[in-house]
């Protein structure tokens, strides 16, 4: 009775990962806060990527997080997906794949690769595919931040695969790269009921 002569109060604790590419959560935020001031909004980016904020939501630590969990959502949760983009290869201009109009998975089976944690959306898909492929991957450098790995590529370090929507730096070269794509979820804890902000938020999430 309270909320709905006062709107809505408590606390409202989100995850997301450090991109979400074409899913604008601040914007959401601003749309949820400018309805519901009276929730204070906690919102953290965990180090552990996709598979530690899946975990957090499972284990109440988290209401809810926007996330990367391609294949079957781990036990316990309960994921809608968002968006999906394509992931692209990056490479710095001088190597060989730098004006191919796309590469396949077995064009890159002799590459150094720079890409993120285990635990990470991208990593889990990339993994997979290659292994789907009977492709040994060598991955020697792993880092947190996109600006980074980009910075990486461009010294000629290694070659990286990227979201689309985040490849656009300098000093490297993107490569299109069929059949791989990164999805965008919603994941909340399955069997637990939302508390009202949740369920607010997530509704201005779903209405992209």
């Amino acid at each position: 009775m309270a909320e709905a002569t006062s709107g809505l109060r408590g606390t409202l604790l989100i995850g997301m990962m450090i991109s979400t590419g074409p899913v604008d959560v601040p914007a959401a935020l601003g749309r949820f806060h400018e309805t519901h001031p009276g929730v204070l909004v906690r919102l953290r980016v965990l180090p552990g990527g996709s598979a530690g904020l899946a975990h957090a939501v499972a284990d109440g630590t988290l209401d809810l997080a926007v996330l990367s969990v391609p294949g079957e959502p781990p036990s316990g949760l309960a994921v809608r997906q968002l968006a999906e983009e394509p992931l692209v290869l990056i490479c710095a201009p001088g190597h060989p794949l730098a004006s191919a109009d796309e590469v396949t998975l077995d064009a890159l089976g002799g590459e150094t690769f720079i890409d993120f944690p285990v635990g990470w959306g991208t990593r889990t898909i990339l993994d997979r595919a290659f292994a789907a492929a009977g492709i040994d991957r060598q991955v020697t450098f792993e880092v947190a931040y996109y600006t980074t790995a980009a910075d990486l590529v461009g010294n000629g370090l290694g070659v990286a695969f990227l979201p689309e929507s985040a490849a656009g730096f300098e000093g490297v070269a993107r490569v299109p790269v069929p059949a791989l794509a990164w999805q965008i979820h919603v994941a909340t804890a399955a069997g637990r009921r939302l508390g009202a902000a949740a369920r607010a938020f997530l509704g201005y999430l779903l209405q992209r």
